[in-house]
């Protein structure tokens, strides 16, 4: 049975379009999965705005960087809660906008935020099912509302709630 299942599920990536041609699609299949297309060689390539003080977001960086090592200039990780994060760098998105919610920036200098922007990180280092399968109208109502639950309790979990609500994050020293 489940070997069927994986089947159909398989099956079903493949009625995904190759490629995003209008921006109707872009919603429905998710962002820059089509990196192929790029008409500029001279792309500056996707930037991921993350909380570094964050030991959850910092495991999955970490991970990510591991996967894109053999192309580094193909994404940019860049941690929000040093003290030199310049929001003006980085199409104006604030501290406080980037602490709400995950903001990654695409090849194309558009901002995403929220599962399309795990879409968009997840693609550019590779792992371009699952972000297809994220952004999957079956399933993206689902990745929405999980991902506004961590999003709202992230410091909380990560017993940084107090020292957060207002002005920027510092890690706890026990």
């Amino acid at each position: 049975m489940f070997r069927k299942f994986s089947f159909s599920l398989a099956s079903g990536f493949a009625k995904f379009p190759t490629c995003v041609t209008s921006r109707a699609s872009l919603r429905a299949v998710g962002p820059s999965l089509c990196r192929h297309q790029s008409s500029s060689s001279e792309s500056a390539g996707v930037r991921v705005l993350y909380d570094g003080l964050c030991p959850i977001c910092v495991t999955e960086i970490r991970f990510l960087q591991f996967l894109n090592r053999n192309q580094p200039e193909k994404v940019d990780f860049i941690d929000i809660a040093k003290p030199g994060y310049d929001a003006s760098k980085y199409k104006d998105v604030s501290y406080e906008m980037a602490m709400e919610e995950m903001h990654v920036i695409d090849e194309k200098d558009e901002v995403h935020r929220g599962v399309p922007a795990f879409a968009v990180m997840y693609s550019a280092v590779g792992l371009n099912r699952l972000a297809r399968l994220m952004m999957w109208s079956p399933v993206r109502p689902f990745m929405d509302k999980s991902y506004a639950v961590f999003a709202r309790n992230r410091l909380k979990w990560t017993g940084r709630g107090d020292e957060c609500t207002t002005g920027r994050c510092e890690k706890k020293t026990n």
